[in-house]
């Protein structure tokens, strides 16, 4: 398998992502963007990309902030700060989107997309301001922020991986995303676990003892399973 840092630039900020591919897999390969939680790139995107290599896919897990918070007040003014300036947040996704594209042994007719918390919020916004994704899986995202409405086309498939415990995810915000996804006439899914909070995908968040959210090792690999399925339907099984 080969894996590296890959420096970029997101408009005007230098940022740095991590490319994963096995080097064994001849041929053009679905892509997948892989998208950080509001702490910034970690070691928990990096294993998710390492693990869609070893699916057969070229993963590349995208920097958004170009640094790492130290803290959860940081990670939230980062996070914040991004939401508070959609041109900034898209320039930013779609910079990352572009290092995967660019990558010569990607499909340009297969990019998919996951992500986790801040990134799983990521990749629903990405599917609205590109059609070159073509399925979207987002994990634990933070649902309470949605609009009302969105006018704005909606494109590629979409699975949402959400906990009935997840204080980010009210029963009222499931309720308004699946209004946003009729309205769109979107392709969605949203599976609800039913032992899971929020960061049920991140071994690391039991360390900070917020409530609400806990690692669950149940809904985790029952989460993936959801996405291989998806892309397996999508991309066809490798």
């Amino acid at each position: 398998m080969i894996t590296k840092d890959v420096s970029y630039d997101a408009g005007s900020k230098p940022v740095t992502g991590y490319l994963a591919y096995d080097e064994k897999r001849g041929g053009k390969l679905p892509g997948i963007l892989v998208c950080h939680q509001g702490g910034g790139l970690r070691e928990h995107e990096k294993e998710r990309a390492r693990m869609l290599a070893g699916l057969g896919y070229v993963a590349f897990a995208l920097d958004v902030y170009g640094e790492v918070a130290q803290s959860r007040e940081q990670a939230m003014e980062l996070l914040n700060g991004m939401i508070a300036n959609p041109r900034l947040w898209h320039e930013r996704v779609l910079a990352g989107l572009a290092q995967l594209k660019s990558q010569p042994n990607v499909d340009m007719a297969k990019l998919g997309a996951i992500g986790f918390c801040f990134g799983g919020s990521t990749v629903l916004e990405l599917t609205r301001i590109t059609p070159d994704v073509v399925c979207v899986v987002s994990f634990h995202p933070g649902l309470t922020g949605l609009p009302e409405k969105d006018e704005r086309p909606m494109y590629g498939k979409v699975l949402v991986c959400a906990g009935e415990k997840d204080p980010l995810i009210p029963p009222e915000a499931r309720e308004r995303f699946i209004s946003l996804m009729k309205a769109a006439k979107a392709d969605w899914q949203l599976i609800t676990f039913g032992s899971a909070g929020h960061s049920f995908t991140d071994k690391s968040v039991d360390a900070f003892g917020m409530p609400g959210f806990n690692y669950d090792a149940a809904t985790d690999k029952r989460s993936w399973a959801a996405m291989r399925q998806m892309f397996d339907e999508t991309f066809g099984a490798l």
